[in-house]
Protein backbone atom coordinates (compact mmCIF):
# COMPACT_ATOMS: atom_id res chain seq x y z
CA UNK A 1 0.00 0.00 0.00
CA UNK A 2 1.68 3.37 -1.34
CA UNK A 3 1.83 6.12 1.11
CA UNK A 4 0.10 9.83 0.76
CA UNK A 5 3.58 12.18 1.39
CA UNK A 6 2.96 15.27 3.06
CA UNK A 7 5.32 18.35 3.71
CA UNK A 8 4.43 20.68 6.09
CA UNK A 9 5.22 24.69 5.96
CA UNK A 10 6.40 25.93 9.04
CA UNK A 11 6.63 24.54 12.29
CA UNK A 12 5.04 27.09 15.03
CA UNK A 13 1.65 26.26 16.82
CA UNK A 14 -0.51 25.35 13.83
CA UNK A 15 2.60 22.94 11.68
CA UNK A 16 3.31 21.40 14.62
CA UNK A 17 -0.41 20.43 15.90
CA UNK A 18 -0.60 19.15 12.42
CA UNK A 19 2.49 17.37 12.58
CA UNK A 20 1.19 15.48 15.89
CA UNK A 21 -2.49 14.98 14.63
CA UNK A 22 -1.04 12.80 11.59
CA UNK A 23 1.16 10.55 14.01
CA UNK A 24 -1.53 10.22 16.85
CA UNK A 25 -4.77 9.50 14.19
CA UNK A 26 -2.42 7.69 11.69
CA UNK A 27 -4.95 4.46 11.74
CA UNK A 28 -7.73 6.64 11.17
CA UNK A 29 -6.78 8.44 8.39
CA UNK A 30 -5.60 5.49 6.74
CA UNK A 31 -9.15 3.78 7.28
CA UNK A 32 -10.39 7.37 5.73
CA UNK A 33 -8.52 7.37 2.86
CA UNK A 34 -6.90 3.72 2.24
CA UNK A 35 -3.55 5.07 2.61
CA UNK A 36 -0.73 5.47 5.49
CA UNK A 37 -0.28 9.40 5.68
CA UNK A 38 3.32 10.86 5.77
CA UNK A 39 5.35 13.62 6.81
CA UNK A 40 7.71 13.58 4.28
CA UNK A 41 9.40 17.01 4.98
CA UNK A 42 9.29 20.16 7.59
CA UNK A 43 10.05 23.70 6.47
CA UNK A 44 11.47 25.99 9.70
CA UNK A 45 13.39 29.22 9.70
CA UNK A 46 16.16 28.05 12.05
CA UNK A 47 17.59 24.49 12.40
CA UNK A 48 19.47 25.04 15.51
CA UNK A 49 15.50 24.68 17.39
CA UNK A 50 15.62 21.04 18.69
CA UNK A 51 12.43 19.81 17.84
CA UNK A 52 10.46 16.39 18.06
CA UNK A 53 10.25 15.34 14.66
CA UNK A 54 11.10 11.87 13.02
CA UNK A 55 14.81 11.16 12.28
CA UNK A 56 13.23 10.44 8.58
CA UNK A 57 11.47 13.56 8.08
CA UNK A 58 13.49 16.06 6.06
CA UNK A 59 14.17 19.48 7.78
CA UNK A 60 15.06 21.85 5.88
CA UNK A 61 15.22 26.09 5.41
CA UNK A 62 15.05 25.39 1.62
CA UNK A 63 12.21 25.37 0.17
CA UNK A 64 13.61 23.79 -3.17
CA UNK A 65 15.11 20.63 -1.45
CA UNK A 66 11.01 19.92 -0.66
CA UNK A 67 10.07 20.24 -4.29
CA UNK A 68 13.42 18.11 -5.14
CA UNK A 69 11.86 14.93 -3.12
CA UNK A 70 10.92 11.82 -5.18
CA UNK A 71 7.36 11.79 -4.24
CA UNK A 72 5.18 14.88 -2.66
CA UNK A 73 1.28 14.29 -2.70
CA UNK A 74 0.51 17.09 -0.12
CA UNK A 75 1.80 20.86 0.76
CA UNK A 76 0.31 22.39 3.86
CA UNK A 77 1.30 25.77 4.50
CA UNK A 78 1.54 27.41 8.34
CA UNK A 79 2.86 30.38 7.95
CA UNK A 80 2.18 33.87 8.12
CA UNK A 81 2.53 36.78 5.60
CA UNK A 82 1.50 36.64 1.94
CA UNK A 83 5.41 35.85 0.75
CA UNK A 84 7.14 34.12 0.22
CA UNK A 85 4.17 31.47 1.23
CA UNK A 86 2.24 32.86 -2.19
CA UNK A 87 5.72 31.57 -4.33
CA UNK A 88 5.85 28.39 -2.33
CA UNK A 89 2.22 27.60 -3.04
CA UNK A 90 2.36 28.30 -6.57
CA UNK A 91 5.40 25.91 -7.03
CA UNK A 92 3.55 23.44 -4.85
CA UNK A 93 0.82 23.75 -7.13
CA UNK A 94 2.90 23.52 -10.40
CA UNK A 95 5.15 20.17 -9.27
CA UNK A 96 1.37 18.74 -8.81
CA UNK A 97 0.76 18.81 -5.21
CA UNK A 98 -2.66 19.47 -3.52
CA UNK A 99 -2.20 22.47 -1.42
CA UNK A 100 -3.60 22.92 1.92
CA UNK A 101 -3.39 26.73 3.82
CA UNK A 102 -4.15 28.61 7.07
CA UNK A 103 -3.08 31.77 5.91
CA UNK A 104 -6.26 34.42 6.04
CA UNK A 105 -4.27 37.06 4.50
CA UNK A 106 -2.16 35.56 2.06
CA UNK A 107 -5.90 33.50 0.97
CA UNK A 108 -7.80 36.24 0.79
CA UNK A 109 -5.09 38.47 -1.06
CA UNK A 110 -4.56 35.42 -3.64
CA UNK A 111 -6.91 32.85 -3.49
CA UNK A 112 -8.76 33.40 -6.41
CA UNK A 113 -5.24 32.70 -8.49
CA UNK A 114 -4.39 29.75 -6.48
CA UNK A 115 -8.01 27.77 -7.11
CA UNK A 116 -6.91 28.95 -11.30
CA UNK A 117 -3.68 27.54 -11.07
CA UNK A 118 -5.27 24.79 -8.98
CA UNK A 119 -7.76 23.73 -11.79
CA UNK A 120 -4.75 24.13 -14.49
CA UNK A 121 -3.08 21.51 -12.58
CA UNK A 122 -5.47 19.44 -11.46
CA UNK A 123 -4.95 19.60 -8.39
CA UNK A 124 -7.34 20.64 -5.14
CA UNK A 125 -7.16 23.30 -2.53
CA UNK A 126 -7.89 23.15 1.09
CA UNK A 127 -8.93 26.37 3.15
CA UNK A 128 -10.82 25.50 6.38
CA UNK A 129 -8.14 27.07 8.67
CA UNK A 130 -8.29 30.52 7.41
CA UNK A 131 -11.91 30.97 8.52
CA UNK A 132 -12.78 30.22 12.38
CA UNK A 133 -10.58 27.98 13.27
CA UNK A 134 -11.82 24.43 14.40
CA UNK A 135 -15.58 25.35 12.97
CA UNK A 136 -16.28 23.77 9.44
CA UNK A 137 -18.01 26.59 8.36
CA UNK A 138 -16.06 26.36 4.73
CA UNK A 139 -17.08 22.61 4.30
CA UNK A 140 -20.80 23.26 6.22
CA UNK A 141 -20.89 26.18 2.84
CA UNK A 142 -19.99 23.55 0.41
CA UNK A 143 -22.55 21.18 1.56
CA UNK A 144 -25.38 24.09 1.91
CA UNK A 145 -24.66 25.53 -1.72
CA UNK A 146 -25.63 22.34 -3.38
CA UNK A 147 -28.59 22.82 -2.98
CA UNK A 148 -29.62 25.95 -0.93
CA UNK A 149 -29.50 29.38 -1.43
CA UNK A 150 -27.23 31.58 1.23
CA UNK A 151 -28.43 34.80 1.73
CA UNK A 152 -26.61 36.30 4.87
CA UNK A 153 -23.47 35.17 6.68
CA UNK A 154 -22.78 36.56 9.84
CA UNK A 155 -19.72 35.50 12.25
CA UNK A 156 -17.49 36.33 15.38
CA UNK A 157 -14.64 35.26 13.54
CA UNK A 158 -11.47 36.24 15.64
CA UNK A 159 -11.31 34.80 19.02
CA UNK A 160 -8.67 37.52 20.31
CA UNK A 161 -11.24 40.78 20.34
CA UNK A 162 -14.11 38.13 21.75
CA UNK A 163 -11.74 37.35 24.79
CA UNK A 164 -11.12 41.24 25.50
CA UNK A 165 -14.50 41.91 24.77
CA UNK A 166 -15.47 39.18 27.67
CA UNK A 167 -12.86 40.33 29.75
CA UNK A 168 -13.54 43.85 29.63
CA UNK A 169 -17.52 43.16 30.82
CA UNK A 170 -17.16 40.04 32.88
CA UNK A 171 -13.61 41.79 34.68
CA UNK A 172 -14.67 45.45 34.37
CA UNK A 173 -11.38 46.05 33.30
CA UNK A 174 -10.39 48.80 30.69
CA UNK A 175 -8.94 47.85 27.17
CA UNK A 176 -5.56 48.15 27.35
CA UNK A 177 -5.95 45.37 30.94
CA UNK A 178 -7.60 43.30 29.06
CA UNK A 179 -5.36 43.58 25.80
CA UNK A 180 -2.33 42.78 28.21
CA UNK A 181 -4.29 39.65 29.60
CA UNK A 182 -5.26 38.38 26.06
CA UNK A 183 -1.07 38.64 25.10
CA UNK A 184 -0.26 37.44 28.74
CA UNK A 185 -2.59 34.24 27.07
CA UNK A 186 -1.24 33.94 24.43
CA UNK A 187 -4.21 35.13 22.45
CA UNK A 188 -2.64 38.17 21.21
CA UNK A 189 0.50 39.22 19.37
CA UNK A 190 3.05 42.00 20.74
CA UNK A 191 1.51 43.99 17.65
CA UNK A 192 -2.27 43.39 17.94
CA UNK A 193 -3.45 45.63 15.15
CA UNK A 194 -4.89 42.83 13.02
CA UNK A 195 -6.57 41.55 15.84
CA UNK A 196 -8.27 44.65 17.74
CA UNK A 197 -8.63 47.08 14.15
CA UNK A 198 -10.59 44.25 12.19
CA UNK A 199 -8.10 42.85 9.31
CA UNK A 200 -7.59 39.78 10.57
CA UNK A 201 -11.78 39.09 10.57
CA UNK A 202 -11.89 41.44 7.47
CA UNK A 203 -9.87 39.10 5.37
CA UNK A 204 -11.82 35.86 6.82
CA UNK A 205 -14.87 37.69 5.33
CA UNK A 206 -13.44 37.96 2.28
CA UNK A 207 -12.89 34.42 1.60
CA UNK A 208 -16.35 33.78 3.12
CA UNK A 209 -17.94 36.12 0.85
CA UNK A 210 -16.43 34.07 -2.30
CA UNK A 211 -17.30 30.65 -0.85
CA UNK A 212 -21.01 31.66 -0.63
CA UNK A 213 -21.54 34.48 -2.96
CA UNK A 214 -18.94 33.07 -5.32
CA UNK A 215 -17.22 36.75 -5.59
CA UNK A 216 -16.86 39.53 -2.99
CA UNK A 217 -17.33 42.78 -2.29
CA UNK A 218 -14.84 45.56 -3.44
CA UNK A 219 -12.79 45.57 -0.31
CA UNK A 220 -12.73 49.85 0.21
CA UNK A 221 -16.63 49.51 -0.41
CA UNK A 222 -16.78 47.02 3.06
CA UNK A 223 -17.00 49.15 6.43
CA UNK A 224 -14.43 47.69 8.88
CA UNK A 225 -14.18 49.40 12.53
CA UNK A 226 -12.10 47.57 15.46
CA UNK A 227 -12.89 47.32 19.27
CA UNK A 228 -10.22 49.74 20.41
CA UNK A 229 -13.14 53.07 21.08
CA UNK A 230 -15.11 50.82 23.10
CA UNK A 231 -15.11 51.59 26.92
CA UNK A 232 -15.82 49.71 30.07
CA UNK A 233 -18.65 52.64 30.75
CA UNK A 234 -19.98 51.59 27.06
CA UNK A 235 -19.89 47.64 27.93
CA UNK A 236 -21.26 48.69 31.52
CA UNK A 237 -24.58 51.24 30.04
CA UNK A 238 -25.20 48.33 27.05
CA UNK A 239 -25.22 45.75 30.22
CA UNK A 240 -28.39 47.67 31.60
CA UNK A 241 -30.25 47.20 28.79
CA UNK A 242 -29.28 43.12 28.23
CA UNK A 243 -27.11 44.37 25.47
CA UNK A 244 -23.09 43.10 24.79
CA UNK A 245 -20.75 44.12 22.60
CA UNK A 246 -20.23 41.80 20.11
CA UNK A 247 -17.19 42.25 17.10
CA UNK A 248 -19.17 40.63 14.07
CA UNK A 249 -18.57 40.48 10.13
CA UNK A 250 -21.76 40.49 8.41
CA UNK A 251 -22.14 39.24 4.62
CA UNK A 252 -25.49 39.48 2.60
CA UNK A 253 -26.44 39.94 -0.96
CA UNK A 254 -29.51 41.93 -2.34
CA UNK A 255 -30.21 43.40 -5.67
CA UNK A 256 -27.40 42.16 -7.29
CA UNK A 257 -24.60 43.53 -4.91
CA UNK A 258 -22.58 42.15 -1.62
CA UNK A 259 -23.13 43.76 1.46
CA UNK A 260 -20.41 43.39 4.25
CA UNK A 261 -19.22 44.56 7.33
CA UNK A 262 -16.78 44.13 10.14
CA UNK A 263 -17.59 46.00 12.84
CA UNK A 264 -19.03 45.43 16.68
CA UNK A 265 -22.81 45.49 17.10
CA UNK A 266 -24.62 45.20 20.19
CA UNK A 267 -26.85 41.78 20.41
CA UNK A 268 -29.58 40.77 22.65
CA UNK A 269 -30.23 37.64 24.16
CA UNK A 270 -32.15 36.46 21.77
CA UNK A 271 -28.88 37.20 19.22
CA UNK A 272 -27.34 33.42 18.70
CA UNK A 273 -24.07 35.32 19.24
CA UNK A 274 -24.78 36.82 22.71
CA UNK A 275 -23.55 33.86 24.96
CA UNK A 276 -19.91 33.55 22.44
CA UNK A 277 -17.75 33.95 24.86
CA UNK A 278 -13.88 34.41 25.72
CA UNK A 279 -11.46 32.84 22.23
CA UNK A 280 -14.51 31.39 20.63
CA UNK A 281 -15.73 31.78 17.19
CA UNK A 282 -19.32 31.31 15.88
CA UNK A 283 -20.90 31.52 12.12
CA UNK A 284 -24.58 31.86 11.27
CA UNK A 285 -26.10 31.00 8.34
CA UNK A 286 -28.93 31.76 6.75
CA UNK A 287 -30.46 29.76 3.64
CA UNK A 288 -33.73 29.73 2.13
CA UNK A 289 -34.55 25.82 2.51
CA UNK A 290 -32.81 24.90 6.13
CA UNK A 291 -33.37 28.58 7.43
CA UNK A 292 -30.59 29.62 10.33
CA UNK A 293 -27.72 27.31 11.59
CA UNK A 294 -25.32 28.29 13.97
CA UNK A 295 -21.70 26.95 13.98
CA UNK A 296 -19.61 27.38 17.17
CA UNK A 297 -16.30 26.12 18.78
CA UNK A 298 -12.90 27.31 19.20
CA UNK A 299 -11.44 29.83 16.99
CA UNK A 300 -7.73 29.22 17.23
CA UNK A 301 -5.28 27.05 19.22
CA UNK A 302 -2.97 24.20 17.94
CA UNK A 303 -5.36 21.70 17.75
CA UNK A 304 -8.79 23.20 16.44
CA UNK A 305 -6.88 24.80 13.67
CA UNK A 306 -4.73 21.26 13.08
CA UNK A 307 -8.33 19.54 12.92
CA UNK A 308 -9.50 22.24 9.91
CA UNK A 309 -6.14 21.07 8.26
CA UNK A 310 -6.64 17.51 8.70
CA UNK A 311 -10.26 17.86 7.57
CA UNK A 312 -8.94 19.47 4.36
CA UNK A 313 -6.33 16.76 3.79
CA UNK A 314 -9.32 14.61 3.82
CA UNK A 315 -10.86 16.45 1.28
CA UNK A 316 -8.09 17.29 -0.77
CA UNK A 317 -7.49 13.79 -1.45
CA UNK A 318 -11.09 12.67 -1.74
CA UNK A 319 -12.55 15.65 -3.80
CA UNK A 320 -11.96 16.17 -7.47
CA UNK A 321 -10.40 19.36 -8.26
CA UNK A 322 -12.15 22.17 -6.90
CA UNK A 323 -13.49 24.96 -9.40
CA UNK A 324 -12.31 28.44 -8.59
CA UNK A 325 -15.47 29.14 -7.03
CA UNK A 326 -18.98 28.38 -6.36
CA UNK A 327 -21.45 30.86 -7.81
CA UNK A 328 -24.92 30.94 -6.57
CA UNK A 329 -28.43 31.20 -8.85
CA UNK A 330 -29.34 34.79 -9.20
CA UNK A 331 -32.40 33.47 -7.16
CA UNK A 332 -30.50 33.22 -3.89
CA UNK A 333 -31.10 36.79 -3.86
CA UNK A 334 -33.31 37.66 -1.16
CA UNK A 335 -35.56 40.88 -0.40
CA UNK A 336 -34.00 42.89 2.47
CA UNK A 337 -36.02 42.60 5.50
CA UNK A 338 -36.10 46.34 5.96
CA UNK A 339 -36.99 48.14 2.68
CA UNK A 340 -36.34 51.82 4.31
CA UNK A 341 -32.68 50.53 5.37
CA UNK A 342 -33.84 51.91 8.91
CA UNK A 343 -31.92 49.97 11.64
CA UNK A 344 -32.10 50.30 15.42
CA UNK A 345 -29.26 52.03 17.17
CA UNK A 346 -27.29 53.05 20.65
CA UNK A 347 -26.32 56.77 20.16
CA UNK A 348 -24.44 58.08 23.06
CA UNK A 349 -22.99 61.76 23.70
CA UNK A 350 -25.85 63.69 22.15
CA UNK A 351 -26.56 67.29 23.78
CA UNK A 352 -30.57 66.77 23.18
CA UNK A 353 -33.24 64.93 21.57
CA UNK A 354 -34.06 66.34 18.10
CA UNK A 355 -36.92 66.28 16.32
CA UNK A 356 -36.50 65.02 13.38
CA UNK A 357 -39.38 62.83 11.21
CA UNK A 358 -37.04 60.44 9.67
CA UNK A 359 -35.77 59.32 12.85
CA UNK A 360 -37.83 56.92 15.48
CA UNK A 361 -36.89 57.99 19.18
CA UNK A 362 -37.47 54.94 21.14
CA UNK A 363 -35.93 55.38 24.59
CA UNK A 364 -33.83 57.79 26.41
CA UNK A 365 -31.53 55.29 28.47
CA UNK A 366 -29.27 57.64 30.07
CA UNK A 367 -28.53 61.39 29.64
CA UNK A 368 -27.22 62.02 26.33
CA UNK A 369 -27.53 57.96 25.22
CA UNK A 370 -30.33 56.99 23.64
CA UNK A 371 -31.87 54.49 21.22
CA UNK A 372 -33.20 54.89 17.56
CA UNK A 373 -34.67 53.88 15.02
CA UNK A 374 -33.07 55.72 11.52
CA UNK A 375 -31.26 54.98 7.91
CA UNK A 376 -27.67 54.78 8.65
CA UNK A 377 -27.08 57.95 6.84
CA UNK A 378 -29.73 59.72 9.34
CA UNK A 379 -27.51 58.65 12.47
CA UNK A 380 -24.32 59.74 10.91
CA UNK A 381 -25.86 62.88 10.18
CA UNK A 382 -27.59 63.63 13.62
CA UNK A 383 -23.84 62.75 14.95
CA UNK A 384 -22.44 65.08 13.33
CA UNK A 385 -24.70 67.89 13.56
CA UNK A 386 -24.62 67.40 17.71
CA UNK A 387 -21.01 66.38 17.80
CA UNK A 388 -22.63 62.78 19.49
CA UNK A 389 -19.36 61.09 21.01
CA UNK A 390 -20.56 58.02 19.40
CA UNK A 391 -23.36 55.08 17.96
CA UNK A 392 -23.39 51.44 17.06
CA UNK A 393 -26.34 49.09 15.86
CA UNK A 394 -28.49 46.98 17.78
CA UNK A 395 -29.04 43.79 16.72
CA UNK A 396 -31.78 41.81 18.98
CA UNK A 397 -34.28 43.17 21.93
CA UNK A 398 -32.86 44.85 24.30
CA UNK A 399 -34.35 45.45 28.34
CA UNK A 400 -35.50 49.05 28.53
CA UNK A 401 -37.11 48.39 32.00
CA UNK A 402 -33.58 49.03 33.99
CA UNK A 403 -32.97 52.12 31.73
CA UNK A 404 -33.06 54.28 35.19
CA UNK A 405 -30.27 52.67 36.40
CA UNK A 406 -27.47 53.06 33.31
CA UNK A 407 -24.61 55.04 33.85
CA UNK A 408 -24.69 58.80 33.04
CA UNK A 409 -21.04 59.48 33.21
CA UNK A 410 -20.41 57.99 29.68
Amino acid sequence: MSAIKVAILGFGTVGEGVYRTIQSHSEELTAVLGKKVEVAAVLIKNKQKERAINEDVLVTTDFSEILELPQLDIVVEAIVDKEPTFTFLKKAIERGCHIITANKEMFAHHGKELFELAEENHVSVGFEATVAGGIPVIQTLRQLLKINRVQQVQGILNGTSNFILTEMRVKKQSFAESLLSAQVNGYAEADPTNDVEGYDAFYKTMILSRIAFGEEPNWQDVEREGITSITIKLIEAAEKIGLRFKHIASLSRAGGQIKASVKPVLVGSEHPFYHVEGVENAVNVFSDIVGRITLQGPGAGMYPTASAVIEDLVYVCQSKPAKSSVTPSPTAISEPENPQGKETWLVYGLAKKQLNTSILWIEQVSEGTFIIQATKKDVEQLVRQQNAQGYYPIVGEYDVEMKDEVVTAL
